[in-house]
């Protein structure tokens, strides 16, 4: 028989998700998305500012507290903009947001201009606070959708080069060791960009990173033509999810983020090329980093624990009790979009089987 597997965790911790409110509540609400999080055993998460108004001043973040404090289920801390409107030009007021905000970020865009990353540094370096950097060099970009591999060039789909995330992940660290930046780089997808974040770790650089579970638990290879599979960055090679893996195991990678990315489902239903950019990941994370990592004895339960609720923690000083949550890593189920909280139901999990079923989760 086997031994009772029902263990209690503190309270996990996303960093890097998307709740779509203001501006974008027909794809998500903080209330449903806080649900989602706290079914899949978050009691505290940090929300992207891709939003209508974007959070780049006090009056434009006002509607998300006031939403927040009415309507969430768990902790939510947002970011507010590095840029007016995420347009990569004009810095935002730093110190008047930093009390209210995770840290600054711009996600889903990349801010090209060297010049402006640098001034945005020497701004937010005096907070204390965090610059998350979406990391992508829109010239490399050429129409891509999914990874510029085997699978691209069989199926004949556009492909994202790994230097578009790379290249632009060494100009940043270059600038926080110039300008003593807290840098955290969101969702790194490729080896190169463990390397990077490795070398710079090892010189002394305030450098931190993430990545997500479908990037571990995934390659190129695995996709299928269905819009639950893109998301940006996209799934890349075996090779690029092996040196993922890698970095958990060595330290260089010290959070997994889900980037929660909900979407109607009309915007998923358009195939690789066509539908939106995102998957959700809140009530299948724990499950999925358990099942690719935990399970083969890649790396322990406590190092699940580092990775999704010590060390966000930790890195964004997220304060508080974490609560805890109840988990049978004896029982497997069959992932089914249907049943989940949030809105979005697009996940490149669906149909798969996931062992550690959460049976409560407690602020």
């Amino acid at each position: 028989m086997e031994e009772n597997k029902i263990k209690e965790l503190p309270g996990l911790a996303d960093v890097h998700v998307h709740f779509r409110e203001p501006g974008f509540s027909y794809k998500e609400t903080i209330k449903t998305g806080s649900e989602a999080a706290l079914a899949g055993g978050f009691t505290a998460v940090c929300t992207m500012p891709n939003l209508n108004p974007a959070p780049d001043s006090i009056e434009n973040l006002l509607p998300q507290l006031e939403i927040i404090k009415r309507d969430a289920a768990i902790k939510v801390i947002p970011y507010a903009t590095i840029t007016k409107k995420r347009l990569g030009n004009e810095l935002v007021d730093y110190e008047a947001l930093a009390p209210y905000v995770a840290g600054f970020s711009d996600d889903g865009s990349g801010v090209q201009d060297e010049e402006v990353m640098r001034r945005a540094m020497k701004g937010i370096a005096p907070t204390g606070k965090i610059l998350a950097a979406h990391c992508e060099v829109n010239d490399l970009l050429r129409g891509g959708y999914i990874h510029d591999g085997e699978y691209a060039r069989r199926h004949r789909h556009r492909g994202i080069c790994s230097e578009s995330e790379w290249r632009e992940i060494d100009r940043n660290i270059r600038l926080a060791s110039e300008t003593g930046c807290r840098l955290h780089i969101c969702h790194i997808s490729t080896a190169e960009s463990v390397a990077l974040i490795r070398d710079a770790r090892k010189a002394g650089i305030e450098v931190t990173c993430e990545t997500g579970p479908h990037y571990l638990a995934f390659c190129d290879e695995d996709l299928q033509e269905d819009g639950r599979f893109k998301m940006n960055p996209p799934i890349r090679s075996a090779r690029d999810r092996d040196a993922l893996i890698e970095g958990i195991v060595d330290g260089t990678i010290e959070c997994i983020a889900t980037d929660h990315a909900p979407h109607s489902a009309e915007e998923k239903s358009r195939g690789l090329e066509r539908s939106a950019m995102g998957v959700v990941g809140l009530e299948t994370a724990l499950a999925a980093v358990y099942t690719t990592l935990v399970k083969p004895g890649i790396i322990s339960l406590d190092k699940l624990v580092e990775i999704m609720s010590t060390n966000p923690r930790r890195i964004f000083g997220i304060e508080g009790d974490p609560g805890k949550v109840t988990v049978d890593f004896s029982e497997s189920f069959i992932v089914d979009p249907t049943t989940f909280k949030s809105m979005g139901k697009a996940t490149p999990f669906e149909g798969m089987e996931l062992y550690g079923k959460i049976l409560k989760t407690e602020i």
